[in-house]
């Protein structure tokens, strides 16, 4: 089973899946090799394909609590070891679960505000209003280098995104000078948000800043650092920009992804009059 999980990180690695996705993947390989091992498969027949053997795993995992996108994510991991790294032949047939419909949580523009001006410390604010500002994903945060930043042009080159894309996204002329001044004396390849000891700040870390920032706010919604995000893309097309602009900004690859923030629109639903 070792031999397996090297195979299939090695074949991740040649296509060039990001560290996230194959450090996934192998979590979700590893669940399923022991519960082969419950029962006791030799490696000749677990490299064969079985769809009841698959469909039990899944329905352990369901049975378990596990959402429909997680259990989706053990499918794909699944169906990659057999296809892509084993090179079973013939049809593997076992549906994908249906994804839950949330909406996105999104907070307001005063909301945004009371978080900025109730955090104290100085990079911690920054780094909230750049995240926002630009719609950055908390990874792309922590990420951020002193080099991706374009003041001349008000631009921020967002390097290996989701999906290891890179993008160009704005970068909020309100934050330039807070920005400017926080990078003071640093040098192209250095982070922009580093930790206290000058090395880079963990996704958890900015996490747990969003959630202290949200809670001196007074703000109590289930929300996240994606939730700037959110409410970037949401606050835009209020404002009326076109959408296909919002996508470029938030890097989706399909725009059904982008208008998904059609639905969330406050403003939209709250100029609806209700018949009653």
């Amino acid at each position: 089973m070792d031999e397996l999980l090297k195979m299939a990180e090695e074949e991740m690695k040649l296509r060039n899946y990001s560290r996230r996705t194959v450090k996934t993947y192998l979590g979700c390989l590893r669940g399923y090799f022991l519960y082969c091992m419950g029962l006791r498969l030799g490696k000749e027949a677990l490299s064969e394909w079985s769809r009841e053997r698959v469909r039990a795993f899944l329905l352990l995992k369901i049975d378990a609590g596990k959402s429909s996108s997680t259990v989706n994510v053990y499918l794909n991991s699944i169906l990659f070891l057999y296809r892509e790294v084993l090179k079973v032949a013939g049809k593997v047939d076992v549906k994908f679960g249906k994804r839950e419909q949330r909406l996105p949580v999104v907070l307001s523009h005063g909301e945004i505000v009371r978080m900025l001006e109730g955090t104290v410390n100085f990079k911690h604010r920054v780094m909230l209003a750049v995240a926002y500002g630009a719609g950055l994903r908390v990874s792309e945060v922590v990420g951020l280098r002193v080099r991706d930043l374009d003041f001349e042009g008000g631009l921020i080159t967002v390097r290996q995104g989701k999906g290891n894309k890179d993008r160009v996204t704005v970068l909020p002329s309100m934050v330039v000078g807070d920005v400017r001044r926080l990078i003071a004396r640093r040098e192209a390849g250095d982070l922009v948000f580093e930790s206290s000891w000058g090395g880079k700040l963990s996704t958890r870390s900015a996490q747990k800043v969003f959630e202290q920032a949200l809670g001196r706010a007074g703000i109590h919604v289930v929300a996240t650092f994606h939730s700037l995000r959110h409410s970037f893309a949401t606050h835009l097309l209020e404002h009326g920009v076109d959408v296909r602009y919002v996508q470029e900004l938030l890097g989706h690859s399909n725009i059904r992804t982008t208008q998904r923030y059609t639905h969330v629109s406050r403003k939209a639903i709250g100029g609806i009059e209700s018949p009653l």
